[in-house]
């Protein structure tokens, strides 16, 4: 499947409507952004299952900033709406291929525990006012 361009506009319902999304921010300039690019179109084309999406980060500064992005290229895995996976850096298609098979295998429902479990003590601790 070839990679999704990723904004502003459709980014939210990506990331709701499909189980597993990886995300490469990047940017024209980047010179490591250009190396990773091939990699990224490879394993998606690799794996018709999962949604490879590329945010430019000029083109959508705002989705950019609301991540946190700092350095580019930056790889993001979502799979069920969170983030389970970031990493600034271009990395080699075996790295990439591993990345995919680990969160392909990830057991969800340990990660929304643990994100319950720490909503809960937050819940819990007082504020202070």
């Amino acid at each position: 499947m070839p990679t999704v361009a990723l904004n502003e506009q459709n980014f939210e319902e990506t990331v709701t409507k499909n189980p597993l999304v990886f995300v490469d921010f990047w940017a024209a300039w980047c010179g490591p952004c250009r190396s990773f690019a091939p990699v990224f179109e490879r394993a998606s084309d690799a794996h018709p299952d999962v949604v490879f999406g590329k945010v430019d980060t000029e083109a959508a500064q705002g989705l950019a900033a609301a991540f946190g992005i700092r350095s580019i290229p930056t790889l993001m895995i979502l799979k069920e709406g969170v983030v389970v996976f970031s990493q600034p850096g271009a990395l080699p298609a075996p790295a990439l291929e591993d990345l995919v098979s680990q969160a392909v295998a990830l057991d969800m429902k340990e990660v929304h525990a643990k994100i319950a479990e720490e909503k809960k003590k937050r819940e819990a601790t007082p504020t202070e006012g």
